[in-house]
């Protein structure tokens, strides 16, 4: 267990992001939590969901899930968009709702990082600036 791993309690889908490790099992509706890996390749004939880092209109630093922006259905949709600096020190989270856009204004970019979104239906999925 590792400083913001994910993990998702199978039963009721309680989602936990690790602050700081310790020892122990992580443990929610009397079993022990799922980890979360996160996918980084994806067919070209699915939904697009890898994070990309680009520049917008206003030449502000953003995250995109998908180079063609992801649907965002009530049924269908991107719960949050997290980055994550290279060292793991310095994060940045934006939940999202159906209706809006997949995007999310960058802070600050560090030389190197990475970003994960999680989709309702598909699950956890990264990319990394470069």
């Amino acid at each position: 267990m590792e400083r913001l791993d994910l993990y998702k309690c199978d039963i009721c889908q309680n989602m936990v992001e690790i602050m700081i490790a310790g020892g122990g099992e992580l443990v929610c509706c009397g079993q022990p939590m799922q980890k979360i890996e996160a996918k980084e390749y994806e067919d070209a004939m699915l939904e697009k969901h890898i994070p990309v880092f680009v520049k917008n209109q206003n030449n502000e630093d953003e995250v995109r899930v998908g180079e063609v922006l992801h649907p965002m259905t009530d049924e269908h949709h991107i719960v949050f968009i997290e980055t994550i600096s290279e060292d793991r020190n310095k994060v940045q989270l934006q939940y999202l709702h159906p209706g809006e856009e997949p995007k999310m204004l960058l802070n600050e970019k560090p030389y190197k990082l990475l970003a994960r979104e999680l989709c309702n239906l598909h699950g956890l999925w990264e990319g990394k600036s470069d």
